[in-house]
């Protein structure tokens, strides 16, 4: 790291020059990236996606994408049954099937009580009615969601006069129109705005613009090479959201490490030279390991048998990776050469001393450390409680859109005492010869509303019947769950594949949590190696694990606390309880939270051995002191910048992401609190000087020297915070 250094000191300019040019290509780049991200969600070998892949090739529609729904209502005095109703509908089926035909493609699927004849399509009262829309998806090209125009074109050619109301609405449309939101652009600039304010504060000079410019350059090279791989596989669009923001946040983290260690090497009075290199060989190893951590936990994301996910782990993995280094090449530059001079007008005084404040909280943990554990430890058991509630699936409709025309048409409905399951029809492809027979068993099966054959003539002429099985409950819910398996059981060996949305999450939840403990072990091991490595304790490394685990945990109760439950998601964002946490986010938080949460751990721990190999006669306590005195404004403001850049997330339109932000920001913010300032000095000082140890042979087998426990002494806790730190040499 100091060869680094002195390179890009030396030749500060050229550096300069060539991470600008990356930064122009970038931005060339970036604005063709999103056109080239992909939206699908593929799962080889699952029986639910196979059977809608098998679906959309015989009938070119449906299959995990949902129907749109029609929904009709009559004035007083009519009914939808009556003859002239009936005719009604089958002109709108007609007009609305010719507006939905695509040349080449296969025939739109349009069902009504017109032309199905089933009763579960009309309310009890006789005044409600809704027609199943399918728009022709041949080879899974995305179908976007039917606006309110698809029932202008109905009413029109319907005509049933004065009185008549008629709508869209839909799980597409729902959540189409949930919520404007911003763009990643503009997620980008809140995030950077935050950002610079507590820079400022931490700063109080214009070194506050050297952390946005390393974050710039990140973000941009980042989307460069994003762009680079889109031309050779499929990269997810929640890439975007995740370079721009979680970008922002880890490079602005490194850098401020390394800025701060650059100023306190100056106040030692090193040159402008040597500060830079004292910086990156300390504070630049840390980062290293850091980056190294959170690339851990998004490459761990290329196991599993998911091209969508495993796409999110080749884009998320060059996040940290180019943090990295940016932070140790073009930093070092801007340091060596402008570093002075920004460093004005310097209106907070830069102690080269511990922080006051800092080392006093960490007096008092130490001083009640059985207390503050204890304390710690209550809280997220708390939060860890409700986690065993997690389900994961899809938001229910409700939480999709609080207001608009698709919610007033979904009211309609409920209105009518039609369930919301008819949002989320079971779709089963079979031959002609069975389809009488799926007919009869489905409609026998508890929770079915109703059982529609939506194949046409010409399918059906081809060998393949269609049959949609309307449940009274959403296929995200537990009962809709259940349907699924019993609709595949009773019509085993009836030639059918059972398909939908529904069917969709199943083959998805099945796939990912079924390599998940692979993931976890994979995770586990080489985290193990490195955080030995960094920390050179077996101790400290297990210590970590185990608090990042309860860490994890926690924030999946605030998931569920928040989201699932709604006790919160209706005051923030205006969103009814989802009953649900979509499938991929737990996995998402856990594989993102993982590695940037441990980027508190190896900052405060990092120092904390320092202090402790500097002067290892004054004990752990004096350690910790020393390590979180001089560390825990550092961490604090990187946790509250990373905070702001989720919550920039998650003004979003996408309720998934809304979500997935909630759990980053929340976990950030309790790994920063409860975990980096209560739980790690509690637990270091009730451990003492057991925290350095490390087996004789595996210290060998990782080329470290061993460190051996020294017999317990009395815990001393300094009774005046330190004013300067120890000098310390070039190594650490």
């Amino acid at each position: 790291m100091r060869r680094i250094a002195l390179f890009c000191s030396v030749h500060a300019r050229w550096v300069i020059l060539a991470w600008a040019l990356v930064a122009v290509a970038g931005i060339a780049v970036t604005a063709g990236v999103s056109s080239r991200l992909s939206a699908s969600f593929t799962l080889p070998g699952e029986p639910g996606y196979e059977a809608n892949q098998a679906i959309l090739s015989a009938v070119g529609s449906g299959g995990a994408q949902d129907p749109a729904l029609i929904v009709v209502g009559v004035p007083p005095g009519q009914e939808v049954t009556s003859s002239a109703v009936a005719a009604a509908l089958a002109r709108g089926d007609a007009a609305l099937t010719k507006a939905l035909t695509v040349p080449g493609r296969h025939a739109p699927r349009v069902i009504s009580y017109a032309s199905a004849g089933d009763r579960a399509l009309v309310s009890r009262d006789l005044r409600t009615t809704f027609v199943l829309a399918y728009p022709p998806n041949d080879g899974g090209v995305d179908v976007k969601p039917l606006g309110q125009s698809a029932g202008a074109i109905y009413a029109r050619a319907a005509d049933l006069g004065p009185g008549t109301t008629v709508g869209v609405t839909g799980i597409g449309e729902l959540t189409g129109s949930s919520g404007g939101g911003t763009g990643v652009l503009a997620e980008t600039a809140i995030g950077a705005l935050g950002a610079i304010l507590i820079l400022g504060f931490v700063f109080g000079s214009f070194l506050a613009i050297l952390p946005l410019i390393t974050a710039l350059a990140s973000i941009l090279t980042t989307f460069l090479l994003v762009g680079t791989l889109t031309t050779v596989v499929d990269v997810s669009v929640f890439v975007q959201f995740i370079v721009a923001l979680i970008g922002l946040g880890v490079a602005i983290d490194y850098s401020l490490l390394v800025v701060t260690r650059w100023r306190e090497e100056r106040g030692r009075g090193r040159t402008n030279q040597d500060s830079v290199q004292a910086a990156l060989h300390t504070a630049g190893r840390s980062v290293l390991y850091s980056g190294l951590t959170v690339a851990l936990g998004l490459l761990a994301l290329v196991v599993l048998p998911v091209p969508f996910l495993r796409s999110i782990g080749y884009g998320g993995v060059l996040i940290p990776l180019v943090s990295v280094l940016v932070s140790s090449t073009l930093l070092p530059a801007l340091l060596a050469t402008a570093g002075p001079f920004l460093d004005r007008p310097r209106r907070r005084n830069a102690r080269t001393g511990p922080s006051r404040g800092w080392s006093a909280w960490a007096r008092l943990v130490i001083r009640h450390r059985r207390i503050a554990a204890v304390a710690g430890l209550a809280v997220l058991a708390a939060l860890l409680v409700p986690a065993f509630s997690l389900v994961a699936g899809e938001p229910s409709s409700t939480s999709l859109a609080s207001s608009g025309t698709t919610r007033q048409n979904a009211e309609r409905l409920a209105d009518a005492s039609i369930p919301s399951g008819v949002l989320t029809p079971i779709q089963i492809l079979t031959d002609p010869g069975h389809a009488d027979a799926v007919l009869g068993t489905t409609r026998a099966l508890p929770g079915v509303y109703g059982v529609l054959q939506t194949g046409t003539l010409a399918d059906q002429a081809h060998g393949v019947a269609v049959i949609d099985v309307l449940p009274e409950r959403e296929t995200n819910a537990a009962g809709g769950t259940m349907l699924i398996d019993q609709v595949r059981s009773a019509t085993a060996g009836m030639n059918t594949q059972v398909g939908g949305s529904g069917a969709q999450f199943q083959a998805f939840n099945h796939a990912v949590y079924g390599s998940f403990p692979l993931m976890l072990a994979l995770i586990a091991v080489i985290s193990l190696i490195l955080l030995t490595r960094t920390f050179r304790s077996l101790v400290l490394a297990v210590k970590a694990l185990a608090l990042n685990a309860l860490s994890v945990g926690a924030t999946y109760g605030v998931l569920v606390l928040v989201w699932q439950k709604g006790h919160g998601s209706s005051a923030l964002w205006n969103i009814a309880a989802t009953g649900a946490i979509t499938n991929f986010v737990p996995l998402m938080v856990f594989a993102f939270l993982f590695g940037l949460s441990m980027d508190y751990e190896v900052f405060i721990l990092a120092r904390i051995r320092e202090a402790y190999d500097a002067d290892p006669q004054s004990g752990t306590d004096t350690a910790i002191v020393e390590g979180l005195g001089r560390t825990g404004r550092l961490v604090t403001s990187a946790a509250l910048i990373l905070a702001l850049s989720f919550f920039a997330l998650s003004q979003a339109p996408d309720t998934d992401l809304k979500v997935l932000a909630t759990g980053l920001g929340a976990g950030i913010l309790l790994d920063a609190t409860i975990v980096r300032a209560l739980l790690v000095p509690a637990l270091l000082s009730m451990f003492g000087p057991y925290n350095w140890w490390l087996p004789t042979r595996f210290a060998r087998l990782l080329h470290i020297p061993p460190s051996s426990p020294r017999p317990p002494a009395r815990h001393e806790i300094p009774a005046q915070p330190e004013q300067t730190a120890p000098t310390v040499s070039g190594t650490s």
